[in-house]
């Protein structure tokens, strides 16, 4: 036996329908609300949703070459502070040499060239453990280049090419003749003032490189930002707003049953009187 059809009054069908948007409406913005979104998959809205995703995707691979950049720094940092130390040892030997041409004393001099060999050594030692995640810029043999690659499809970069830095680097030979005579002072010393010269022009040339490389980690910093903030823009839901189309649509659904309610009512009321 079929089932017999159900006719419902126009009053009745208009609430329900109402009160079926009103339902649907609430469940969106609870969804909005619990996930902070007012696009959560390109079925809400295809256009905002790509756009986001293809910000967002940028903002990442942004962020990976960001962190990239941030180590860079730290190299060239390292081996600018190595510099730095080196610096102050040969300015140490440039002393030590001058205060043995000023004495005339073979014991004394042979004693500073001795000092003064073990300083050398110091170069080298400073020149090689100034590294950073094994990269070194600045090492006695094959130094290293660092390449720093500042957009996603590697069409901007930065190369900080490795100065050899150690006492054979910087042409710092040994203390020849044990410094007896003036002779092989005079030359240890003009090896000293070129050294001093090659390492104030690494320092130089580091320092510069740093400073590109600080206000790109800046720029794609700032860069980041803004992608994730016009991404937010695009799929974000106003919570604010939200919230309130929540109480109102909360009302309107209190509202409408009751006037289903009363539709009810009243069409019972018709029907009692037959």
């Amino acid at each position: 036996m079929a089932n017999p059809e159900i006719n419902l009054s126009t009053a009745t069908r208009t609430n329900l329908l109402s009160l079926t948007r009103t339902t649907d409406l609430i469940a969106r913005t609870q969804e909005r609300l619990s996930t902070g979104l007012k696009v959560n998959s390109a079925i809400d809205d295809a256009i905002a949703f790509f756009q986001a995703r293809s910000l967002s995707d940028r903002a990442s691979d942004l962020t990976l070459l960001k962190s990239s950049i941030d180590l860079s720094i730290n190299t060239v940092e390292v081996a600018a502070i190595g510099i730095e130390s080196i610096t102050g040892v040969v300015e140490q030997m440039k002393g030590l040499a001058l205060a043995a041409k000023s004495d005339a004393n073979a014991a004394n001099r042979s004693r500073a060239a001795v000092q003064f060999n073990d300083l050398r050594d110091q170069i080298d030692n400073l020149s090689n453990d100034a590294s950073f995640k094994g990269s070194n810029l600045i090492k006695g043999s094959s130094p290293n280049n660092l390449k720093v690659t500042f957009s996603e499809d590697g069409s901007s970069s930065l190369t900080v090419s490795g100065i050899s830095s150690d006492a054979s680097g910087l042409s710092v030979i040994a203390a020849a003749g044990n410094w007896g005579t003036d002779a092989n002072i005079d030359g240890a010393i003009n090896d000293l003032d070129s050294a001093l010269s090659t390492l104030r022009s690494t320092a130089s040339n580091l320092g510069s490189n740093a400073a590109v490389l600080s206000l790109r980690l800046d720029f794609t910093k700032n860069l980041i930002n803004s992608l994730s903030e016009g991404s937010s823009k695009l799929v974000n839901a106003d919570l604010n707003e939200e919230s309130a189309n929540l109480l109102t649509l909360q009302t309107r659904q209190q509202l409408g049953t009751i006037g289903l309610s009363i539709a009810q009512q009243s069409e019972q009321s018709i029907l009692r009187l037959f």
